[in-house]
């Protein structure tokens, strides 16, 4: 496999900071999962005094089931921008929650309060006009690639180019399997010249791996109970707060480690 820089190089990495996004919730079961609009908004504060520079949450009904309804993710954004008024929030459209294509776009067509960013899959049925309605709108595009095959789709969509970012996110719970396939999705959209910032991120246990690879790549990551609820040392994590406090000194190790490196000779694993 070809190893290519990032679009930012070595110069870019060692000036600036890495981008480190929390995801708070999804369907995770765990005593600190927070799913009220109150809970949500204390987590991410939380999260981004640790070090978190996005929030990727989601909306849960007064059933404690996730819901893309116009209130509910209304209630969500409002309280995590009370609390975290410079911070960018990332609403799912997660075809598990609603997964008629034509049901999706209507009811988020129907939003109001506008989230900064939304997670698209690019593997779903009807992403690219979803992408297409909420871009015109304001909003920003992290599009999601799960596998090869939705890494190629999105190649095919022509969306690249309006994306904020692409995240790299293998659905393996092997750490070596999530590592191989973060590296195919990654050569798939780089093999198309598409420049667009990457953030990696595994499930369970392989999150960590994913993201060491990301970090030694020069990407941003992602971390968070809806990923993972355990440390990189295999203790449990406490909350949202303690897995980004984790995922920042990896960032931080990672700074250390290219200081070395001269920024006219750009480095790849």
């Amino acid at each position: 496999m070809n190893n290519y820089p990032t679009r930012e190089g070595t110069k870019s990495l060692l000036r600036s900071s890495t981008f480190l996004q929390v995801a708070l919730n999804g369907d995770r079961i765990h005593s600190a999962v927070p799913r009220t609009p109150s809970a949500i908004a204390e987590a991410a504060s939380a999260a981004v005094r640790s070090g978190a520079h996005s929030v990727h949450v989601h909306a849960f009904d007064q059933t404690n089931r996730e819901t893309l309804d116009r209130a509910a993710c209304a209630n969500v954004l409002r309280s995590i921008r009370r609390l975290c008024p410079e911070t960018p929030v990332s609403l799912t459209t997660s075809a598990t929650i609603v997964a008629d294509p034509k049901e999706r776009h209507r009811i988020v067509a129907a939003w109001e309060e506008l989230p900064d960013l939304v997670t698209a899959n690019q593997g779903e049925p009807g992403i690219t006009e979803l992408c297409e309605l909420l871009l015109s709108r304001g909003v920003g595009i992290e599009a999601g690639l799960l596998t090869s095959d939705d890494a190629r789709a999105f190649v095919a969509s022509g969306l690249a180019s309006r994306c904020r970012r692409v995240l790299i996110e293998p659905l393996d719970l092997d750490p070596e399997d999530a590592v191989r396939h973060a590296a195919a999705m990654e050569e798939i959209v780089m093999s198309a010249g598409i420049v667009v910032d990457q953030v990696h991120h595994g499930y369970g246990v392989a999150c960590w791996a994913v993201n060491r690879r990301a970090l030694d790549r020069g990407y941003g990551i992602r971390t968070g109970l809806e990923d993972v609820t355990v440390l990189p040392d295999g203790s449990p994590a406490r909350d949202n707060a303690d897995l980004v406090a984790a995922a920042a000194g990896l960032v931080r190790a990672h700074a250390a480690a290219w200081q070395g490196v001269a920024a006219d000779e750009p480095r790849f694993p």
